[in-house]
């Protein structure tokens, strides 16, 4: 009797969790953390690129809420100017600032971002740079990539990203405190179909991020990886999401993507996951069951380029058995 009342506990145990993960936005370690951890952001100033729109915005507007002083940086600066006008009607304007910014301007031009960012807020000197400008195309094969659209891409998503760090991290290291935030991509851990140069900048970036917490978390200075699958928006933004291309496409909201993002950073996580499924379930097989996580991408692929030549859904579970041909 026991016995089967521990079966059957294991079995309803066993369902809820499969429940769960069917119907989850994130990783289990994101979601158990509940709400942001107010502390570690109040009073903080937090440095936000790609503020113009999409997740940066909606992100500068989350932390402004949470207590948090922001630097809005982007290139467009009417548009960091409005977004500026909107929090100030919900805070004290002497907690918003606009720093416009070019990643792909050179060394000289993020040496003096630098240096105008930790003069801000009286000199207390950046806290938290959440790394979320990014420079996405369109899907197209990859053997169709051109050198032009990999330097665009790699200048952006790569190069000035890791170069603002660089230039910002020895601030940090002198008060022996910092927060990196990254906003890669789904496809900056699985293989992204019609996605080359974007999936290969966004794993240059978890690369080089990762490696930089390993050699500096002993030293104050922490990063926080975040990786969202197809997120909602209205325009092509630099959070993972690759635009609307279908209508029947089901997208995690920007302002969850947003919330979720400010939690796995709050409480200090690694890496953070952000999607619904299918996404969610492919990046757990990539990172635990590799050799069948790449099967399964590999059997997608071909039919992942159709659907996005066709505008068609292109994060479905149709993808894996292709479309059924019409038959005359």
């Amino acid at each position: 009797m026991l016995f089967l009342l521990a079966a059957l506990l294991f079995l309803a145990v066993a369902i809820a969790i499969l429940i769960k993960f069917a119907t989850t936005d994130g990783d289990f370690t994101l979601i158990s953390k509940g709400p942001p951890n107010k502390k570690e952001i109040e009073g903080k100033v937090v440095w936000i690129t790609g503020a113009s729109r999409g997740i940066g915005e909606i992100l500068a507007g989350q932390y402004v809420n949470l207590g948090a002083k922001v630097i809005l940086s982007a290139r467009n600066v009417s548009e960091l100017e409005r977004v500026k006008t909107e929090l100030v009607a919900t805070c004290p304007p002497s907690r918003v600032e606009v720093l416009p910014l070019d990643l792909a301007s050179g060394e000289e031009s993020l040496k003096e971002a630098v240096e105008k960012a930790e003069s801000l807020f009286s000199g207390s000197g950046v806290d938290c740079m959440i790394h979320n400008a990014a420079f996405e195309r369109p899907k197209r094969k990859a053997l169709e990539e051109t050198e032009e659209a990999l330097q665009a891409t790699f200048n952006i998503n790569v190069l000035g990203t890791i170069n603002l760090t660089r230039l910002l991290a020895p601030y940090m290291l002198k008060r022996g405190r910092g927060h990196f935030v990254v906003m890669s991509s789904a496809a900056g851990k699985c293989p992204a179909p019609g996605q080359a140069i974007y999936s290969a900048s966004k794993h240059a970036l978890n690369g080089y991020f990762h490696t930089l917490r390993s050699e500096l978390c002993q030293k104050g200075i922490k990063v926080t990886v975040v990786c969202p699958g197809p997120i909602q928006t209205v325009k092509l933004s630099g959070a993972g999401s690759s635009g609307q291309s279908d209508s029947t496409e089901k997208r995690v909201p920007s302002e969850r993507c947003a919330e979720l993002t400010i939690v796995a950073a709050s409480h200090g996580l690694k890496e953070a996951w952000i999607s619904y499924q299918p996404v969610l379930l492919v990046m757990y097989l990539i990172q635990y069951m590799p050799t069948i996580g790449y099967w399964f991408m590999d059997k997608i692929g071909a039919n992942r380029l159709d659907a996005a030549a066709k505008k068609s859904n292109t994060y479905s579970w149709k993808l894996f058995f292709g479309e059924k041909k019409k038959t005359t």
